[in-house]
């Protein structure tokens, strides 16, 4: 499976223009099974996002689903979502026969207080495609591993991030142990620009199972980059060396307590 990274700089609040660029973007690069796009990559990061957060049947997830159709791929990427009266981070993985997942970003970033406006998530969510089973998570997601932990249910996990560039080393770092501890393969897609609280440099890769770098994007612009997704080669790795079958046990509650 082939796997296209879009590391994008975003305009702030201007789905209409961030969306445009995106399928311009997608059609420098044809041929992808998966095209992945940052976090809130149709408005911009927002901790406040009245009047920025977009619908549950937006504009933008219906141009993902018309774009997914006509390529034959699947698309995905985090939109700032209002449904209800409450607001979500929410990663959609949208696949070209109309089927739409989404996982809503379980780790608030209380620092910036995404918490304040955002409901977290409390579900992990793992998707099929082509052959390929993925986690959905989203930026903060990325410094908790217990999270993330491979039961043994995925072989690759998505990361879109919106992660300042003066935390950018912790970016890499996370991405890199992600991949070797749970024997997986990872795509993190940062973005680059500014917004009104931060700057981005990107750092967007895709990884090996080995902790290798197979693709990466330019440092501090726009770029894509891509990578084969090696199953075979992946399975045998884990035939030889079973490292996962010595990992330690626990299980998650809903009040997100280890046990």
């Amino acid at each position: 499976m082939k796997v296209t990274i879009l590391q994008r700089d975003i305009e702030w609040a201007n789905p209409a223009v961030n969306v445009k660029r995106a399928d311009e973007a997608i059609d420098r690069n044809p041929g992808a099974d998966l095209y992945v796009l940052p976090e809130m990559f149709s408005t911009g990061f927002c901790t406040e996002p009245a009047g920025i957060a977009e619908s549950s049947d937006s504009d933008t997830l219906h141009w993902m689903k018309e774009k997914a159709a006509a390529i034959d791929a699947a698309i995905a990427g985090s939109i700032a979502v209002t449904k209800d009266g409450k607001y979500y981070n929410r990663f959609y993985f949208v696949k070209p026969d109309g089927e739409v997942t989404w996982y809503d970003k379980k780790h608030l970033f209380t620092y910036g207080g995404e918490h304040k406006r955002f409901t977290a998530g409390t579900e992990r969510v793992v998707v099929e495609w082509r052959g390929v089973r993925i986690l959905l998570e989203v930026c903060y997601d990325l410094r908790f591993p217990v999270w993330s932990r491979n039961h043994g249910d995925y072989d690759m996990i998505l990361y879109v991030a919106s992660w300042p560039t003066p935390r950018v080393e912790a970016w890499s770092a996370l991405l890199v142990a992600r991949a070797i501890e749970n024997q997986c393969y990872v795509a993190g897609v940062n973005r680059v620009g500014y917004d009104p609280a931060c700057d981005y440099c990107g750092g967007s890769v895709i990884i090996d199972p080995y902790g290798k770098m197979i693709a990466a994007c330019a440092h501090g612009e726009e770029c894509e980059a891509s990578a084969e997704i090696d199953m075979e080669r992946l399975i045998e790795f884990k035939r030889k060396f079973p490292v996962l079958r010595d990992a330690d046990k626990f299980n998650l509650n809903k009040e997100d307590k280890t046990i």
